[in-house]
């Protein structure tokens, strides 16, 4: 049985993206430690759910950049071994590894819980919303950075699930994962 965690990194004001929609203020990239993390977190999944906006942002992982350092390009070779399914309205067309999901996103899910082993990342605020008030989400792992944004997309995007915590961590230098569960 598949279990979907949503795992953002957000503002300590609680934001996970500016108000322009940018996820990072360029200024404070995450840090090696917390880079790494994510690149291990990414190897762990057995596939990821997006909404448009965040899996068209991800699709810079694709495809291969000269630019790019050692840390990024294992990122990215994470990133696509995995299957990822995508659930909008407007998308026609998706890159590799990628699957459009049905309109009936609760019935899909469902579905995708019970046919799939292992932990799926769901990704976009408003997609986590609409699965939270479906009771959906299993697990919230929230990445708190020293930033302040003070005002954009909050990490809980118009949803107030009951959750307890299950362990809180430092990951490098500068950020804290919290994992919380819902409670109900």
């Amino acid at each position: 049985m598949g279990k979907l965690i949503f795992a953002m990194t957000q503002s300590l004001d609680g934001y996970v993206a500016a108000t322009d929609g940018a996820l990072e203020p360029p200024l404070h990239p995450p840090g090696a430690a917390l880079f790494r993390h994510f690149t291990e977190h990414e190897r762990s999944l057995a596939g990821s759910l997006y909404g448009r906006r965040i899996y068209e942002m991800m699709r810079y992982w694709d495809e291969e950049r000269a630019e790019w350092t050692e840390m990024e390009r294992e990122f990215a070779q994470a990133w696509r071994l995995h299957p990822k399914w995508v659930v909008s309205r407007s998308v026609t067309l998706v890159g590799p590894n990628a699957t459009l999901a049905g309109r009936d996103t609760e019935a899909f899910v469902r579905r995708l819980k019970t046919e799939i082993d292992g932990t799926i990342a769901v990704a976009g605020p408003e997609l986590v919303a609409s699965l939270n008030k479906m009771g959906l989400i299993d697990e919230y792992h929230v990445y708190i950075r020293p930033v302040v944004l003070g005002a954009g997309k909050p990490y809980f995007a118009d949803s107030r699930p009951e959750l307890r915590l299950l362990t809180a961590e430092r990951i490098g230098e500068d950020a804290v994962r919290l994992r919380y569960a819902r409670s109900s």
